[in-house]
């Protein structure tokens, strides 16, 4: 059994009510839970972990269930995501009921491919802790991100003297698409950071896109409007 768990917490400094903004006729929450119940199997739990009111309401207007809110600490500034996840395992457990894996459906990244979570979904054998969607870098350590030293001066984040970026080592970035999680992983080691066996998949930037300000949104709406209306 398997825990889709979409985390839409109500306060967001960057873009006030962002979870519920409608986004191609629909709050922008929608997009991640119509395509986790697209993605599960008859088991698996669709959980929208919040701990608003407001949004939870909206999310029950479109016919979705809300079973639970997480508490306000757990959707503070300073809390993760892996606090509420967490959380979201100790009720179900409480219940009775566990899980194998945890497919995390950030609601800011609302444009997903099912062929990806497929994919990903193969990836994920027995001892990977994470499969998780990303984003090649156009910022590279070895090229254009600098740390700032005690005295004061830029130095490259990793050392290096390449002349191009295209001679960098690739790295990448994760985007919030789609994130696969072991969860004796998570349990064990509390935190995605402390993994050391995680696989990436490739997305493409129109899919990768992660809404934090009008901006964002502004330029969501245009990618809906051109390759997902």
């Amino acid at each position: 059994m398997n825990l889709f768990l979409i985390p839409a917490r109500g306060g967001s400094k960057g873009l006030p009510g962002k979870n519920i903004k409608p986004l191609s006729g629909k709050p922008l929450i929608i997009h991640s839970l119509e395509f986790a119940h697209q993605c599960k199997n008859e088991e698996d739990i669709v959980l929208l972990s919040t701990d608003d009111n407001e949004i939870k309401a909206v999310a029950e207007q479109y016919g979705f269930t809300v079973p639970f809110l997480r508490p306000a600490e757990l959707a503070s500034d300073t809390a993760s995501v892996e606090e509420a996840i967490h959380f979201a395992i100790e009720e179900y457990k409480k219940q009775g009921l566990t899980f194998n894996k945890i497919i995390l459906l950030q609601p800011t990244s609302p444009f997903r491919n099912m062929q990806h979570y497929q994919d990903m979904l193969a990836l994920h054998n027995g001892e990977t802790e994470m499969v998780v969607s990303v984003s090649l870098s156009k910022q590279n350590p070895y090229f254009n991100l600098f740390e700032e030293q005690a005295n004061g001066y830029l130095t490259l984040s990793k050392k290096s003297d390449f002349a191009r970026r295209q001679d960098c080592p690739d790295v990448y970035q994760y985007n919030g698409n789609i994130y696969i999680i072991d969860v004796n992983a998570l349990i064990s080691k509390k935190r995605v950071v402390y993994f050391d066996k995680i696989k990436k998949y490739v997305i493409g930037p129109e899919y990768a896109i992660d809404i934090d300000t009008e901006l964002d949104f502004k330029f969501a709406e245009e990618i809906a409007k051109n390759n997902h209306g």
